[in-house]
């Protein structure tokens, strides 16, 4: 988050690459490859609020440490929780592979229990730290995981869109489809809508704010909503860098617990 290029973001951040397969050709599979394949930069850093609004209207709101660098076609992050109280020192890491048939590896440090956990492939289901995003949402998912077909083109906010609708080829996934708004020419995730076992309608994510940072596309405000649970998360994002220099040493289980100051 790639969930919308990461969603995230990771699950988090977006950016842009050239056309790499002509209007008149291209298919449902082509568009999410050039998704898929935009270029993020060698390292991000950035700031992140998450808010969370249940469906009588209260908030929580947290803030994150967020760092990414890539390893060829390897990518590795970490997240960590610096506010409010509760969640202060709780970090997340992820490790995704250029690989096609190897999963991402995941871990969640809680420092009441002050033990990194690994996250099974039968958890990655689960709902990360409270919020609308599962752990699967926030890692890597490559093009070849879903059958893709266009199923339409619209316009969203003036821009050009391709409507595609992915199926998952895994039978035991949590979503029986997604819908996804892909602008036309510069392959950005504009919106997403997640499908349940059934068919219903389960999540929508909506993209608030794109902008560029040092000639990349980077989001700077999503928001997932559950609409069956009346519960929305909100992402925004602040002092994003790109290109700057990350150890790495970071992306290791002792960082996990060390956090970071």
């Amino acid at each position: 988050m790639k969930e919308l290029k990461r969603i995230t973001l990771s699950v988090f951040l977006i950016t842009c690459t050239t056309v790499l397969v002509s209007a008149q050709s291209i298919t449902g599979l082509d568009v999410m490859k050039n998704v898929y394949n935009r270029p993020t930069g060698p390292a991000i850093t950035s700031e992140m609020t998450m808010t969370l609004t249940n469906s009588r209207g209260s908030t929580r709101e947290r803030t994150i440490r967020q760092y990414l660098k890539k390893y060829g076609d390897d990518e590795k992050k970490i997240m960590f929780f610096t506010s409010p109280a509760d969640v202060k020192n709780t970090s997340f890491m992820d490790w995704s592979y250029g690989d096609s048939g190897k999963d991402d590896d995941m871990w969640i440090y809680l420092p009441a229990l002050k033990k990194v956990k690994r996250i099974s492939s039968e958890n990655k289901s689960d709902y990360f730290m409270g919020s609308d995003f599962t752990y699967d949402d926030l890692g890597d998912r490559k093009p070849e995981d879903d059958t893709h077909r266009i199923i339409g083109e619209e316009t969203i906010n003036g821009k050009d869109c391709y409507v595609i609708e992915s199926t998952p080829k895994d039978k035991n996934s949590m979503y029986s489809k997604t819908i996804t708004w892909v602008v036309k020419n510069s392959w950005v995730g504009t919106k997403k809508e997640f499908y349940d076992e059934d068919g219903d309608l389960l999540k929508t994510l909506t993209i608030h704010s794109v902008d560029k940072v040092n000639g990349y596309w980077v989001i700077l405000d999503m928001e997932m909503e559950n609409v069956q649970k009346n519960h929305t998360t909100r992402l925004q994002f602040k002092d994003v860098q790109i290109g700057k220099s990350i150890n790495d040493n970071f992306f290791t289980e002792r960082q996990m617990k060390k956090g970071v100051r």
